[in-house]
């Protein structure tokens, strides 16, 4: 290496030495200002206890400016809200992608309440007509009473499997009904927000 070469290198590593020192020296002379629990504003040199780091702090350079700041931790009902307004979020943009007008919700409403409506007719249909086996099925019990005879172990049985039948029936027409109740309710909520969302409100 030449005299000049080397006088270059060494130029470099001082110059190299004096920038890391630096670094050193700025990262030495930071400060973190926080509020502990007395409400007093604190300026340390060591850093922020961990109790108080939660509740947010400020870093600051030699010549006391904030070079940082580290918000406070999200209370609680923040992070409640916020998951909040993420799920309303991403209800809106189901909402969006499954209508493209108010009429669109107002036709799968319709369509719902008729399928509800065809299920319930359907349940009443067949209580219709168990109820007319029952009657049959009781008379002729009733018939082999008046005769002195006891009535069949079949026809007994057979009774009993209608009155499940029946309590089945009647179980689906009110769950029929309450699931009308729901998607009205749950339709026109849609409608509202729908409506609010497409307008830009």
């Amino acid at each position: 290496m030449t005299k000049q070469g080397a006088f270059h290198y060494r130029a470099l590593l001082g110059l190299l030495g004096i920038l890391l020192a630096g670094q050193v020296g700025a990262a030495g002379v930071e400060m973190y200002r926080y509020v502990n629990d007395k409400g007093i504003t604190v300026i340390d040199r060591l850093g922020v206890p961990p109790q108080y780091i939660g509740k947010g702090y400020q870093v600051l350079n030699d010549q006391g400016r904030v070079v940082r700041e580290v918000p406070p931790a999200p209370t609680a009902a923040e992070i409640e809200q916020r998951k909040a307004d993420a799920a309303r979020a991403s209800s809106d943009q189901q909402l969006m992608r499954m209508y493209t007008s108010v009429e669109d919700v107002d036709r799968a409403r319709d369509r719902k309440l008729a399928e509800l409506d065809g299920l319930a007719s359907v349940a009443r249909g067949n209580l219709q007509s168990l109820k007319t086996q029952q009657a049959n099925l009781q008379a002729r019990a009733a018939d082999q009473e008046r005769a002195g005879r006891q009535v069949p172990d079949d026809l007994v049985a057979q009774l009993g499997n209608l009155r499940d039948d029946e309590q089945r029936l009647q179980q689906d027409i009110t769950r029929y009904q309450q699931l009308r109740i729901q998607a009205q309710d749950s339709f026109a909520a849609d409608r509202a927000r729908f409506a609010q969302i497409s307008s830009g409100n």
